[in-house]
């Protein structure tokens, strides 16, 4: 598939939102290809469409693609956007006097010419030619064709004009795609198009050939939804003489329904799954595989295995189902994977956000993950395994209502603090802690759930949930303690609605 010398590719999204994860599987699959190949890996903006591309959409792309780990060698700086490489610019809103040079030049051989037709009069042949049965790509040219000299004092003179690519030969076209082998396009397929409108600006596929053909480009592999514009890239190739590089058009990405992907199948950006605590490696892996298999039969691939086998060979042009269950399973396996404290630096910031604040202690962290490890997902889950753990979270919650009726529960408290306050170390072990609750067994003559219930709340402010057994020997002698306290000051007997705290009701705090 690398037959055309030092390989060269580049991913070309247009800014207009956060990355897509079709658009991530482009630049994953590029990427991959050259690193393959000791290639080139080049990223180009499409930022032609004025009323749609903004700075803030290239930035966001272009994090979420730092955050993929997709480092190109070419393009924008991913901080300053100033030009890497020597092909620039690398946005095509500052390539316009390159597309016009390229454009006079097809004037001048008669491959192109000036259309001074309005809008409405272009809507009017489309109807027209409908009528008449024919396809709206297939309009008349103008007649008599205004000569070149002419067409420009027009211009000079303030009129607008679009520039059309001339079909000189009607004939087929055919493409040897690397993923869907031969494709031919019917020489009636397209009409006289136009390369550059009134306003100025090229459209998508003559800036695609100038930029493909300037910058060197070998290989393009892009979404199948782009087949049909190649046969016009095709044409333009040949006009200017240009080398055409390899083509190769990949499968639809669908949803569970077998719909093409789209917002209402839930998250689609990079964003979003960053957001919900998915890892950029697994993200990376998932989407990999979305037309793609590993010749060794892998599902779980690190990015240097990808790079390792990812030749292009294997690419499948069959639609791919993208599969959250799966996508879940393979990041639970990287999250899994991680040493402790690569995935504890990564768990943290989701904690900070929700005021999460935990032992400052590597032993501790150690052993809080070696617990949590194998029930997170994602690393958002970390928020609800941890939460219990965090002081400031600690609140006697509503749910706990009918334990803090009970008589007992008062004398369980009592307790359980004088136990605590008389065990020797600063944490206890899951032994220490069955020993602890028998002796407030006996001293508060309490059993079963009168027992149980009553130091769950002293501990996690609701009489059920995690195992106290695990979580207990996570909390410091002096957090327990701190926590029966508040508990104790919060209490009343018997629990009445004027005794909730009114600006937070149902919620009992320190």
């Amino acid at each position: 598939m690398s037959s055309q010398g030092k390989v060269r590719v580049r991913f070309a999204p247009s800014p207009t939102g956060y990355l897509h994860v079709g658009g991530a599987r482009t630049a994953l699959y590029n990427y991959l290809f050259a690193k393959h190949h000791g290639g080139t890996f080049i990223l180009r903006i499409e930022d032609t469409d004025l009323e749609r591309s903004t700075e803030e959409s290239m930035r966001m792309q272009i994090g979420d693609l730092v955050w993929l780990g997709l480092n190109w060698d070419e393009g924008p700086d991913p901080v300053t956007l100033t030009d890497r490489g020597p092909h620039g610019p690398y946005r095509q809103s500052q390539r316009k006097h390159i597309y016009l040079e390229h454009a006079n030049r097809l004037l001048e051989k008669g491959l192109a010419y000036y259309d001074f037709r309005t809008d409405e009069e272009l809507e009017k042949l489309k109807e027209d030619a409908a009528k008449a049965g024919k396809a709206h790509h297939h309009l008349e040219r103008p007649s008599p064709m205004i000569p070149l000299e002419e067409a420009r004092r027009r211009l000079a003179n303030g009129e607008k004009a679009a520039i059309r690519f001339m079909i000189k030969e009607k004939r087929d076209f055919v493409l040897n795609d690397l993923i869907r082998g031969e494709v031919t396009f019917p020489s009636d397929m397209v009409g006289d198009f136009v390369i550059l409108r009134s306003n100025g600006m090229p459209v998508y596929n003559f800036c695609c050939v100038v930029d493909d053909a300037l910058m060197e480009i070998t290989h393009v592999l892009r979404a199948e939804e782009h087949l049909s514009n190649t046969v016009r890239q095709m044409m333009l190739y040949e006009a200017f003489g240009y080398q055409q590089p390899l083509f190769g058009h990949m499968s639809i990405i669908l949803g569970s329904d077998r719909q093409k992907l789209s917002k209402r199948h839930g998250a689609t950006s990079c964003h979003e799954y960053m957001m919900r605590g998915y890892l950029p490696e697994a993200l990376s892996n998932f989407v990999a595989l979305l037309g793609w298999s590993s010749p060794q039969g892998q599902e779980i691939l690190s990015r240097q295995e990808m790079m390792e086998q990812f030749d292009g060979e294997r690419l499948n042009p069959a639609p791919a189902v993208f599969d959250e269950q799966k996508l879940a399973w393979v990041n639970a396996t990287h999250l899994r994977a991680l040493p402790s404290e690569e995935l504890w630096a990564r768990v943290a910031p989701h904690l900070a956000s929700h005021g999460i604040t935990l032992v400052d202690d590597p032993d501790w962290r150690e052993r809080a993950l070696s617990l949590f490890k194998s029930r997170m997902t994602t690393l958002a889950d970390a928020v609800a395994l941890f939460q219990p753990l965090s002081d400031s979270a600690y609140a006697v919650g509503e749910e706990a209502k009918e334990v803090l009726s009970w008589p007992e529960t008062p004398k369980v408290w009592e307790a359980w603090e004088t136990a605590l306050a008389a065990h020797g170390a600063d944490y206890l072990t899951e032994a220490d802690f069955g020993a602890l609750q028998d002796q407030v067994k006996v001293a508060a003559g309490v059993k079963g759930k009168h027992l149980f219930m009553p130091i769950r709340v002293a501990v996690i402010g609701k009489p059920s949930g995690a195992e106290l057994k695990e979580l207990v020997p996570l909390l410091p002698k002096s957090s327990l303690i701190k926590r029966v306290q508040t508990a104790r000051r919060g209490y009343s007997h018997p629990l009445s609605e004027a005794a909730l705290p009114k600006k937070e009701p149902g919620v009992l705090r320190d």
